[in-house]
């Protein structure tokens, strides 16, 4: 997939999913620019080449619009937009403060559609481009402790295909479903064992690993899926095993 001469913005692109994004869209020779609240230790780099990082919090609708027009002056354009930014930790729905469920909704759905708004003025004024927004498992399956945000990202997926109507054919706008992911954060939650039991209980018998993500992210944005637009494409290894599979089955 050759991304030569292409300009690319992943937000949340300094750590975990976003940083493996970024790195894939490098090594394929594009131009990456990548953002977060706070300046990073390194920013990701590959292929020779090495990500510009810009400071925002996209849940802020003028930061937003302001991150998307410093990256296209830094990059000189914009082709592709990884709305990556986004996450929630657990938290009981009967006792969380209204404050927390806010900012979990702004960051996980209400930020893409500010940096996806600004990304589509700048594509739709040149040659076009694609918009990938990064989704979860949650939207479809939701598991206790998560309900703003499964909330939030049901409706990513929606607002993915709302947009994709809206703004075809200058601008593709696809949407890929994430399962659980093995990123260096996430690793202490799995436990002693490493995840092999959250693992048995995938079809694929493992968790994703962030190169899974960046790979579909790869596809969606690239030519090779110049008539896709308002998809989503599951990465969940199958998702999750029924329960009563499970344990008629247990050993």
């Amino acid at each position: 997939m050759d991304f030569e001469g292409r300009a690319v913005l992943v937000t949340g692109g300094t750590r975990g999913i976003g940083r493996v994004v970024a790195e894939a869209f490098l090594a394929e020779g594009a131009a990456v620019a990548v953002c977060g609240r706070a300046e990073p230790e390194s920013v990701p780099e590959a292929g020779g080449r090495a990500a510009a990082f810009l400071a925002a919090d996209v849940r802020d609708a003028t930061q937003a619009a302001g991150l998307v027009e410093r990256a296209a002056a830094v990059l000189g354009g914009l082709d592709v937009l990884v709305n990556n930014a986004g996450g929630s930790p657990s938290a009981e729905a009967a006792t969380m403060s209204p404050r927390f469920a806010e900012r979990i909704v702004a960051l996980n759905l209400l930020a893409p559609f500010y940096v996806a708004q600004r990304a589509y003025e700048v594509m739709a004024g040149g040659g076009g481009g694609a918009i990938v927004n990064i989704g979860s498992v949650a939207a479809h399956d939701p598991q206790p402790g998560t309900a703003p945000y499964a909330a939030a990202k049901a409706g990513l997926l929606a607002l993915t295909r709302a947009l994709a109507l809206e703004w075809a054919p200058k601008v593709r706008v696809n949407h890929v479903t994430a399962g659980l992911v093995r990123t260096e954060a996430a690793a202490p939650e799995y436990g002693e064992d490493g995840g092999a039991a959250v693992a048995a209980l995938i079809p694929m018998a493992r968790m994703a690993s962030p190169a899974d993500v960046a790979a579909a992210c790869l596809y969606l944005a690239g030519p090779r899926a110049a008539y896709v637009t308002g998809a989503d494409l599951a990465v969940h290894g199958g998702g999750e095993l029924p329960a009563r599979y499970v344990v008629t089955r247990r050993p």
